[in-house]
C-alpha cells in the first residue's frame, strides 16, 4: 500500500460537492484521514470562493490507475461539464504518491501547489504535522510555519457523516483573530 495525500475543492454547491467526492474516495480508497474545510479566494481560476481541504489515505493503485479513478470521480460530479467559465464542482488533485518526487505519470510529484498555496499546505499540516513532504527534509508543520505567502484562509464548518471536520477550537481562534484584526 502506499501513502497518498489529495487537495480537494469545490467553488460550486461546496458542501453538496466535498460531501459527494468523499463518498466517492471512500469507496475507491476506504478509510480516510480528514483534514479541516478551509474557504478561500480562487487562485488560477477566475470564480467564487472554494472550499478546500486534504484527505490522507493509503492506496493498492498505481498512480496512472489512482489518477484515472480521480477523473472519473470529477466527471461524475459534473466537473467538465460547467458552461460557466470559473465554476468547479470537484476538483481532486494528488499531492503526493508515497516517496515519489518528479514527473511520473504525467504528474509533478509532490505537486507544487503544496509549499505555494495556503489552501493545501495549512491543511496538510494539520493532517499530518510529522509527515515529511518527499524530496525535502521539512514536515509540513515546519513548511506552514515558515510559509511567507499572502493567500487569507477563513476555516468554515463542515461535517462529514456526522463529524465535524473542522474543530470548534479552530473556528473560535479564526473568529478572534479577525475581530482583533489579525
Amino acid at each position: 500500500m502506499t501513502a497518498i495525500f489529495l487537495g480537494i475543492g469545490s467553488n460550486s454547491d461546496r458542501d453538496q460537492h466535498l460531501n459527494r467526492g468523499l463518498e466517492a474516495l471512500q469507496q475507491l480508497l476506504g478509510s480516510l484521514d480528514l483534514s479541516p474545510v478551509f474557504e478561500s479566494d480562487a487562485v488560477g481560476v477566475l470564480g467564487r470562493r472554494f472550499y478546500n481541504m486534504v484527505v490522507g489515505a493509503e492506496t493498492h493503485l498505481s498512480l496512472s490507475d489512482l489518477n484515472a479513478a480521480l477523473k472519473a470521480i470529477e466527471a461524475a460530479c459534473g466537473r467538465r461539464d460547467s458552461p460557466s467559465p470559473g465554476r468547479i464542482t470537484l476538483d481532486i488533485d494528488i499531492l503526493s504518491f508515497g516517496d515519489l518526487t518528479g514527473v511520473r505519470a504525467g504528474q509533478t510529484l509532490p505537486r507544487p501547489e503544496v509549499v505555494r498555496n495556503a489552501f493545501v499546505l495549512w491543511p496538510l499540516a494539520l493532517l499530518a504535522p510529522n509527515a515529511v513532504l518527499p524530496g525535502s527534509d521539512q514536515s509540513y508543520a515546519e513548511l506552514w510555519d515558515s510559509w511567507q505567502g499572502d493567500q487569507q484562509l477563513w476555516p468554515v464548518p463542515f461535517a462529514w457523516q456526522g463529524q465535524a471536520l473542522t474543530s470548534g477550537a479552530l473556528l473560535e481562534a479564526a473568529a478572534l483573530r479577525s475581530r482583533v484584526g489579525g
